[in-house]
């Protein structure tokens, strides 16, 4: 399912590959989780794809329900495409260029979009820890200092977000925004995402030193003395998904507020995970993970507007 194929779908045809890819054993109601005895009405007097739950809990429900996109005014047909650009894009899309592609009518339609397709894309807390040679690395985030303060600083000195990045050598990812990045925020993230049984692998920051004893193995290597791989040791893994965020906050994004930084970082995650699959697989794995989740417009809003 790529964007090409999702936008020469009619709305019904769109309604149908959702339902396919969210009830590929047919119907399930989202109110009860009810699996047989539906109805599906087939009229002028119900909207297009609504069905009757009569088993069960006997409310009635359309694939929508109990998901990102519920309560939406969208087309599915939009929904989907929208999804398709977000997991097709490496480096991520705005929601002013999803506004221009995709022809809605306001930014506001699409700044939601967004978050609603990057709150599909957030990762449970309990999906399993991190395993195997694992390599943890931070970086930061944002523009320039508005006051002049001369030389412009970078790295652990500077006023930018930080951000903690956990990668797996060919496998998946993790990243946490901080307040910093010293050894009380780093232990207890390593802690709740990292196997002991792990190799760890880091640059030479000092707080990686005790907490890394907790692991199978540590080792690391030193940038400051011009030391990138010493072997098996390096962090190249998890510099490559820094990259990947700081071009898209750059070149795509602009800014982002600390507000909403985890959820940029979800989404980067998420697009990591899946990048060795087809980008059709990967948008089937974001719509999929869009169930039992909601995100009203006024969640986020209120995010912003409590942080400045």
């Amino acid at each position: 399912m790529n964007l090409s194929q999702i936008s020469k779908l009619t709305e019904e045809q769109a309604r149908e590959m959702l339902e396919r890819i969210r009830w590929p054993n047919g119907p399930v109601c989202p109110h009860c989780g009810c699996v047989e005895g539906h109805t599906k009405f087939n009229g002028k007097k119900h909207r297009p794809g609504v069905y009757k739950c009569n088993a069960g809990c006997g409310e009635q429900f359309t694939v929508t329900v109990n998901s990102v996109m519920e309560a939406s005014h969208l087309p599915i047909r939009t929904w989907l495409m929208a999804f398709a650009l977000m997991c097709s894009s490496k480096k991520g899309v705005s929601a002013l260029q999803l506004q221009r592609q995709l022809g809605l009518g306001s930014y506001k339609s699409a700044w939601h979009m967004a978050h609603r397709i990057r709150h599909a894309m957030s990762q449970e807390p309990l999906a399993g820890l991190l395993r195997g040679d694992v390599e943890a690395d931070e970086t930061y985030v944002g523009g320039k200092p508005r006051k002049h303060t001369g030389k412009h600083r970078r790295g652990r000195t500077t006023e930018k977000a930080p951000v903690v990045v956990l990668v797996e050598r060919n496998g998946r990812s993790r990243a946490f925004p901080t307040a910093d990045a010293k050894a009380h925020t780093l232990t207890p993230i390593l802690r709740a995402n990292v196997d002991p049984s792990s190799r760890l692998f880091t640059d030479s920051w000092r707080p990686y030193i005790k907490i890394g004893r907790e692991f199978k193995a540590h080792a690391r290597v030193s940038h400051e003395r011009g030391e990138y791989a010493r072997g098996e040791a390096h962090v190249n893994t998890a510099e490559s998904w820094n990259a990947l965020l700081k071009r898209g906050i750059i070149g795509s994004f602009h800014h982002v507020s600390r507000t909403h930084l985890a959820k940029y970082c979800d989404e980067f995650s998420f697009r990591w995970n899946y990048r060795k699959v087809s980008d059709g697989e990967c948008t089937v794995a974001a719509v999929k993970a869009a169930e039992g989740k909601r995100l009203t417009y006024r969640t986020p809003v209120q995010g912003l507007k409590a942080s400045r």
